[in-house]
């Protein structure tokens, strides 16, 4: 998701997204596995009982036999019945790790009477990921205000998530912009040291730009002579830094993790700006320290996670909750606390479709840098979202309540709930697992403190509300390179291009 659209300016040519299979440990959710149980209990199978001789894993060829028994929770000794439903929630386990594309599990007798072996049978799947992929057109603009013409950008995230059969991932991205490049690189290791806890190490690099300003900007700036009249007043920066992270499963469902993240922030700002807002001409605020400045937060989340696969679910649910703080003490240069809410769930209709509803709620305490903010491009589906955290398209978003959002760029406070609906065209076996087709609309909302107490000048009634429509449309996959999402809803933008224009 992403925005950027002044009227009459092209939107992005091409969206893509690919997301690689992540995810650890998937399960029924609790009224369908409630049901499962109320089930079993009434089945015969219930009644027939087997104590468990051993675990037999066939089929992996690269997948060390220890990497899959860390998501089996049974072992020798265990008194198993037939019927058990925590089998079934280790099949879904298993998929969820992205290493499989089909698991099948039975029983088969053991040596002694009353004794049996669990047969886990995998089919192994292709464990190098494209994870993400961005192909589009920009709207640019240069220290000094002037307009460029439209230049592309492309971003690319990939990863090895079972490297040498281990279950470590090992991944990278590079996005480019025009004058603008982002690096990424990660270590996972969900059994560091042999532990039940996981293990994250992350780098970071950003030589990039960011536009500020709603319109009739004036600007001085280091190395122009005189004011400078633009669209938009440019910030020039750079970012390096690194991530500690580890993590533990609570539950076969749920995971808390916690982070460390200290990284170097060198930023051009001008010296003064102002710019229209609203009817009002006021100061400009860019959100980030001129000159070098440090980052160092403290990040906490919970993963609920039970769906029945990571890539194309049919139901189950997804939440999650963080909380980030940049914390003075220990060396921070931005005071701040930033809170995210996310839930989505799926449902599998009688006729073999599936409908998905989704909320997501945040807000900011502090005073965060702008990249740590929320960014109205990553709530609407209309424009191109973030690559790798440039921001390299200077457009606004489409307004189409014709609301006071379209003087929004980076927010304090952010929501967004929608609805998906989802048709199955394909299901194979070999590189194309699945493919459906998927229509969604919502509502999302970006705003400062400002926007909510002191709304712009010039706006009434509704029109002070930030809020605006969201939509798309496109295909969906599952294939052996990992997760991909074709959507249209840009090239759909462009109809509507004058819609919502600046005051």
């Amino acid at each position: 998701m992403s925005a950027r659209r002044p009227a009459l300016v092209a939107s992005a040519l091409v969206a893509l997204g690919v997301l690689g299979p992540t995810g650890r440990a998937f399960a029924d959710p609790p009224a369908q596995a409630g049901k499962a149980e109320k089930a079993a209990e009434a089945s015969p199978e219930e009644k027939v009982r087997y104590t468990l001789e051993g675990v037999e894993i066939l089929g992996n060829t690269k997948t060390k036999s220890k990497v899959v028994l860390r998501y089996v929770p049974f072992k020798a000794g265990d008194v198993l019945a037939v019927g058990d439903p925590e089998i079934e929630l280790t099949r879904y386990r298993l998929l969820g790790t992205g290493f499989f594309s089909t698991v099948e599990m039975s029983l088969r007798k053991g040596n002694k009477r009353g004794s049996a072996v669990l047969v886990i049978q995998v089919a192994e799947r292709n464990t190098i990921v494209v994870q993400n992929l961005w192909l589009g057109i920009a709207a640019d603009e240069d220290t000094a205000g002037h307009a460029r013409p439209l230049s592309a950008f492309v971003g690319i995230q990939a990863a090895e998530t079972n490297l040498a059969g281990t279950g470590v991932a090992l991944g990278a991205g590079v996005g480019i912009a025009e004058d603008q490049l982002a690096l990424r690189m990660h270590i996972w290791d969900p059994a560091f040291a042999g532990t039940s806890w996981s293990g994250l190490m992350s780098v970071l690099y950003s030589d990039a730009r960011d536009f500020f300003g709603n319109r009739d900007v004036i600007f001085e700036s280091p190395g122009i002579k005189e004011s400078t009249v633009a669209d938009y007043a440019t910030v020039a920066y750079k970012r390096f830094g690194a991530t500690l992270g580890a993590g533990h499963a609570l539950t076969s469902t749920s995971t808390f993790s916690f982070e460390y993240h200290l990284e170097q922030v060198t930023a051009t700002v001008p010296a003064a700006a102002s710019h229209l807002r609203g009817d009002t001409r006021e100061p400009i605020d860019f959100s980030i320290k001129p000159g070098r400045s440090t980052l160092s937060t403290l990040r906490a989340g919970l993963v609920y996670d039970t769906r029945d696969t990571p890539l194309l679910p049919t139901r189950g649910t997804l939440a999650t909750a963080a909380i980030t703080a940049g914390i003075p003490p220990i060396g921070s240069d931005y005071g701040y606390v930033r809170v995210d809410l996310s839930a989505q769930r799926w449902w599998r209709l009688p006729w073999n479709h599936v409908i998905r509803g989704s909320i997501f709620a945040g807000g900011i305490a502090g005073s965060a840098p702008f990249f740590e903010r929320f960014y109205v491009g990553d709530f609407t589906d209309l424009l191109p979202d973030r690559v790798l955290d440039l921001a390299p398209d200077r457009r606004q978003p489409p307004n189409y309540l014709n609301t006071d959002i379209i003087e929004v760029r980076y927010g304090d406070f952010a929501a967004r709930a929608d609805v998906e609906y989802r048709i199955p065209i394909y299901t194979g076996k070999k590189s194309i697992y699945g493919i459906d087709f998927f229509a969604l609309g919502g509502l999302y909302s970006v705003a400062g403190k400002r926007d909510l107490t002191d709304p712009p000048s010039g706006y009434s009634g509704f029109r002070k509300v930030p809020i605006d429509l969201t939509y798309n449309v496109g295909i969906r996959l599952d294939t052996s390179l990992g997760g991909a999402t074709f959507a249209f809803s840009n090239l759909l933008g462009l109809i509507p291009a004058n819609i919502g224009t600046r005051k």
